[in-house]
C-alpha cells in the first residue's frame, strides 16, 4: 500500500479516474437480486470483507511511505466472482480509511493496484483454466489459486515500484538491482495463503466457490470401456 505523499498529484487523480469506472462496471455486473435474496451469499460477502480488512491490518509500515501486507484477492475472486470481489475489496479499503490506515487521496491508486489488478489476473487465469475444461481439480487449485496469486503479487509489486519510480518522489533503495531475490519472500507466501484457502474451500465447501465447476471436477472417475 502506498501513501499519498510519495505519489504525484497526477497519479492520484488518474488513480481515482481509473478506479471509479471499475467500481461502476463491477456494480453493473453484480447479481443484486441473488445477493439480496440469498442469505448465504450475504454471509460470504460480509465474512470476506471482514477477512480482507483483518488481513490488510496485519502489515509492515515503512517510514518511506509504503506498507507491505498480503493481498488475498485471488481467493476472494474465486469465492465471490470478480464483481463482488472488487466491491468487497473496496469496502475493506473504506474500513481502513475510517481507521486512519489509508489515505483518501491514494485510495484510487491502491484500489487499482491491490484490488483491480489481482482480480483481473485471477479472472483471466480462471477463464483460461475453464477453456481447457480439465477434470483434475488440482489443475484448478494450482492454476487458479497458487499460480494466479503468485502472478498477482509479482505484477502488483512491479506496477507499484514502476509508479513510484515514474513519480520520482520515492527514494529508491540502492539494492534495487537485488530486488528479484526478495520477490520470492513475498510471492511464495502470497501464493501459499491463497492456495491453501482455495484448497480448503474445494475440499470442505466447494459450493461456496463461484468459479468452481463441481459437475466436472467432482464427478465420478472416468473409465475406458472394456
Amino acid at each position: 500500500m502506498i501513501s499519498a505523499h510519495v505519489l504525484s498529484d497526477t497519479s492520484l487523480m488518474l488513480g481515482w479516474l481509473g478506479l471509479i469506472p471499475v467500481l461502476i462496471w463491477a456494480a453493473v455486473h453484480t447479481r443484486w437480486v441473488e445477493l439480496f435474496t440469498d442469505r448465504r451469499r450475504q454471509h460470504l460477502l460480509f465474512g470476506t470483507v471482514f477477512a480482507l480488512f483483518a488481513l490488510w491490518l496485519v502489515r509492515r509500515d515503512f517510514d518511506t511511505g509504503v506498507s507491505y501486507h498480503f493481498i488475498g484477492m485471488t481467493a476472494v475472486t474465486l469465492l465471490l466472482d470478480w464483481p463482488l470481489a472488487v466491491l468487497g475489496g473496496f469496502i475493506a479499503q473504506i474500513g481502513l480509511l475510517l481507521l486512519g490506515r489509508q489515505d483518501l487521496a491514494a485510495l484510487g491508486v491502491n484500489g487499482l493496484l491491490f484490488i483491480g489488478l489481482p482480480v483481473l489476473v485471477t479472472e483471466v487465469c480462471a477463464i483460461l483454466v475453464e477453456r481447457g475444461q480439465p477434470r483434475n481439480l488440482f489443475v484448478y487449485i494450482f492454476c487458479s489459486g497458487f499460480f494466479a496469486a503468485a502472478l498477482s503479487a509479482l505484477l502488483c509489486l512491479t506496477a507499484a515500484l514502476s509508479l513510484l519510480w515514474l513519480d520520482g518522489r520515492f527514494a529508491m533503495p540502492e539494492w534495487l538491482t537485488d530486488f528479484v531475490g526478495y520477490l520470492w519472500l513475498i510471492i511464495f507466501p502470497e501464493a501459499f495463503i491463497n492456495g491453501m484457502v482455495v484448497s480448503a474451500l474445494v475440499v470442505f465447501c466447494p459450493e461456496w466457490l463461484e468459479t468452481f465447476n463441481r459437475t466436472r471436477y467432482l464427478q465420478a472417475p472416468w473409465k475406458d470401456d472394456p
